[in-house]
């Protein structure tokens, strides 16, 4: 038997490919709804959830909409927009929900992943005072948002988080809203103990392992060509076949869509995106800021670069990080090639990619200001934000690579997209997740409504299951889910056989752990 070919007996039902949050949670929840199907999930690094789902390599909010103002545009009248905040605050819910019954099941160990920490957002100057004031009032007056305070006075603002406001001159209009129900989540974390729970339930999870291409079989199903990438591996080259791919492999989805040749990919490309932070563990200094506090972004700059000054719990230890300072790597993954960008490159997508670029050259712009910056230039935009930081308490660490999305609008032009979107086959036998933020914080969410696009046969039996998990995606506040797929065109969606359902303290300060049950 030569590498290239198949071996009859290595066949599974399901192949997840990335060890990150989105492949752990669609693996969970795939087991609680189907325990007879086999899973086996690939990782090409030696642990799960190193690239975007590590903690160091993304922002880590738990993203609720609660201090995100790229979530609340301000309209041409002067009117905030909320429907974006409203939707993922309501995703956001789903994750919390599905986590507590986890806990509730075993599944979850603890609640150490997730910490309360108060969201607040910050502007300085007349006008941005005025649009957050006009903010909080559009916002506050959902249900979702009724606890948000909002203040223009520097007592209250340093009372909430006196590193805003210490060395600043009194003079300089500030403004600060604060919802003390947000939360920071360890990702990194969250990923292990899923996977874990998924091995202890039966899950096949190979390190080590990449995915090289991806290839139709003649009875629909997919046949995968994995590298084994372990130094002592006793065969270079497998193959496996499976009856449905799951690409969670965050900026290395799009090549591995592409060699699946679905035409659903066409059109789209990637634009990678690199960046820094700052990070200090000095005790005297993160002990004074018990917060994430976002602030506005510059013209130009990406949503994803707006800048903000956070508390972080990693290991239980707490830190502050600021940024994020963007940068450029045509590389698709942190850890990845730097041919990515190029290889990614064909006929179908190259309007896209020139399209986009056309659009956005402030945002092109931006990108090469950022590069070009000095080190004292950069530390400065954190001094707008912590007027009395200091360079010497400071590390800069690199994040991980982000590829926005980039696909054509309803004209056939190229469009840069801020946000995730999943492509799937037309039969639901094969899907992918594109994109970032708010990513991971919504992941929950996404693989619900990946479910009902791949496999709509079974959306209905599983629907009061999943319920039964997220009460919130059969209320009223989740209306945008569509678990049966009913928004998603004529797939037909894989069927795989018959299923059955079946306080801590911590350096720098107190933190509370966090109950998991969505807010009432």
């Amino acid at each position: 038997m030569t590498a290239d070919s198949p071996d009859a007996t290595d066949q599974v039902d399901v192949v997840l490919i990335g060890g990150g949050i989105m492949s752990a949670t669609l693996g969970t929840l795939l087991q609680q709804l189907e325990p007879s199907w086999t899973i086996r999930l690939y990782e090409r690094l030696d642990d799960v959830a190193l690239e975007s789902s590590n903690p160091w390599n993304n922002a880590g909010t738990g993203h609720a909409a609660l201090c995100e103002l790229n979530y609340t545009p301000e309209r041409k009248d002067g009117s905030i927009d909320i429907t974006k905040a409203v939707t993922i605050n309501e995703q956001f819910e789903v994750s919390r929900e599905y986590w507590h019954h986890l806990l509730a099941q075993g599944a979850l160990t603890d609640t150490g992943f997730l910490q309360r920490t108060p969201h607040m957002t910050f502007v300085r100057g007349a006008k941005n005072v005025d649009f957050l004031r006009r903010r909080h009032e559009t916002l506050s007056a959902h249900p979702l948002f009724k606890d948000m305070e909002f203040t223009a006075d520097p007592a209250q603002v340093a009372a909430w988080a006196p590193l805003l406001v210490e060395g600043r001159d009194p003079a300089e209009p500030v403004a600060a809203t604060r919802n003390a129900a947000g939360t920071d989540v360890d990702f990194g974390a969250l990923t292990h103990q899923l996977i874990d729970s998924m091995v202890a339930r039966g899950a096949d999870v190979r390190l080590q392992h990449e995915v090289r291409s991806i290839r139709r079989t003649r009875d629909g199903g997919w046949r995968l060509k994995v590298k084994d990438r372990s130094w002592n591996a006793p065969r270079r080259v497998h193959t496996v076949t499976a009856r449905f791919v799951f690409v969670g492999a965050g900026g290395g989805a799009l090549p591995l869509l592409q060699s699946a040749g679905i035409p659903e990919i066409q059109g789209f490309g990637g634009f990678p995106i690199s960046g820094e932070f700052l990070r200090t563990s000095n005790p005297e200094i993160v002990a004074r800021h018990r917060a994430k506090v976002y602030g506005k972004a510059d013209v130009g700059a990406p949503p994803m670069s707006v800048p903000h000054l956070d508390t972080r719990v990693v290991d239980g230890n707490s830190y502050l990080m600021f940024g994020p300072y963007a940068g450029f790597s045509p590389k698709y993954l942190k850890k990845g090639k730097y041919l990515g960008l190029i290889t990614s490159l064909r006929a179908h997508n190259l309007t896209s990619m020139l399209g986009a670029g056309i659009k956005n050259m402030d945002l092109t712009q931006y990108l090469i200001g950022e590069l070009v910056a000095r080190p004292e230039t950069k530390f400065a935009t954190l001094q707008g934000f912590y007027p009395e930081a200091q360079p010497k308490d400071w590390e800069r660490i690199t994040a991980g690579q982000r590829v926005q999305v980039i696909k054509r609008d309803a004209n056939g032009k190229g469009v840069l997209q801020f946000g995730t979107e999943v492509v799937a086959a037309a039969d639901g036998s094969i899907a992918g997740l594109l994109g970032a933020s708010p990513g991971a914080s919504t992941a929950v969410y996404a693989m619900v409504d990946l479910l009902g696009r791949c496999f709509p046969a079974r959306a209905e039996a599983w629907r009061p299951h999943l319920a039964r998990m997220m009460p919130s995606l059969e209320s009223a506040a989740a209306d945008t889910l569509t678990l049966a797929g009913e928004q998603h065109g004529d797939a037909h969606g894989m069927v795989l056989g018959d299923g059955a359902y079946e306080d801590g303290a911590v350096d720098g300060g107190t933190y509370e752990s966090v109950e998991v049950d969505a807010r009432a």
